[in-house]
């Protein structure tokens, strides 16, 4: 079968130059299992270098697990957190935060354009206090959103500053987090523990890795026992170096802001492509790789017909997200079929 590039997700690219040399190096030679091995201790330095900070680091396999596992290790069974409603812990995890947690309770906040405010997170702790309640604990915040929006450092200190307040910690999910410092022109460092973050899941699978996800405690209390809570979970890897070397080839010579730079001009891209058509509306602003649009479902069928893949969800919206490895003709190509599909839609009309 021929190969065609899709914007169904960035998870359907494959691993970038970098992250792949560095795997080839790592696999030169045997060396110690379980994250005792010279490649896991490299990434880790690296990414307290890139971030300015003396965190506890930790590699899992996906993406769920760092949640799951970091939201865990920072409350107990009785404690909630408090995310948005459109939050991937909430709608795509399958209940593992409260499953590796022993049953912590999100509590779903709304604001506009999938980001939490500090009046509703101010909302949802000060609506019961009781005992018979669970007590909130964490809030989670996802960077860039599940809608393709970020915070500003501005909306990340206002959250911390009601975290305070209230006693609360602050988990990111890092999904997208390397399109968000690139879409930001901010450090690492000034979005995250300099913001006020206490721990970050810090995605390497969006961004050009085979597998995995960074973990970072900047609040290093909240990381004690971990790495049993990872073996325990099934997340601690024998051959850790094949999770942990491919990140050392991200992050030299910056090749993972690179990845979301690209992903982002992508994304850029075709949303001028798709203000150029006729009728054609965004649903939410375009600020990092991906784009949503409202699109009719005429023209969805056609585009499914010409082999085009992609996801629909939030209100029907389609989504499309641009990649490491996404090429500008492609995304020309996808104009350029969605404005075929819309003109024969009226046409026919």
């Amino acid at each position: 079968m021929p190969h065609h590039e899709q914007f169904a997700s960035d998870n359907y690219a494959g691993i970038c130059p970098e992250a792949m040399d560095y795997m080839a190096r790592a696999n030169e030679r045997d060396a110690s299992a379980y994250g005792e091995d010279p490649w896991t201790q490299m990434a880790a330095d690296r990414l307290r270098e890139t971030f300015e900070s003396d965190c506890e680091v930790f590699f899992v396999f996906n993406g769920t697990a760092a949640n799951s596992l970091s939201l865990a290790a920072m409350c107990q069974s009785f404690h909630s957190v408090i995310c948005h409603e459109l939050a991937h812990v909430e709608t795509d995890e399958c209940g593992g935060p409260e499953y590796a947690s022993n049953g912590s309770k999100l509590l779903v906040g709304d604001g506009p354009n999938g980001k939490l405010t500090p009046e509703s997170i101010e909302r949802m702790v000060t609506r019961r206090t009781d005992i018979h309640y669970p007590k909130p604990r964490v809030i989670t915040l996802t960077q860039s959103t599940e809608v393709g929006t970020l915070y500003s450092i501005e909306e990340l200190k206002a959250i911390r500053e009601v975290a305070d307040r209230y006693g609360l910690r602050i988990h990111m999910d890092g999904a997208r987090f390397a399109n968000a410092v690139a879409a930001l022109d901010a450090t690492p460092a000034e979005i995250t523990w300099k913001s006020g973050v206490d721990v970050l899941c810090f995605s390497g699978t969006k961004n050009g890795l085979a597998v995995g996800e960074a973990i970072l405690f900047f609040n290093r209390q909240l990381a004690e026992d971990f790495e049993w809570r990872c073996k325990q979970a099934g997340q601690l890897a024998s051959k850790m170096r094949f999770i942990s070397a491919p990140w050392c080839g991200l992050l030299e010579n910056d090749a993972w802001l690179k990845n979301a730079a690209h992903a982002n001009a992508c994304a850029a891209r075709l949303e001028a492509g798709l203000q150029q058509l006729e009728g054609i509306e965004l649903c939410f602003p375009r600020q990092a790789n991906a784009v949503f649009v409202d699109l009719p479902q005429s023209v969805q069928t056609a585009l499914r017909d010409k082999g085009w893949h992609f996801y629909t969800f939030i209100g029907g919206a389609a989504r499309f997200v641009c990649s490491w490895s996404s090429t500008l003709d492609r995304v020309d190509a996808l104009v350029r079929d969605i404005g075929l599909a819309i003109a024969a839609g009226v046409s026919s009309d």
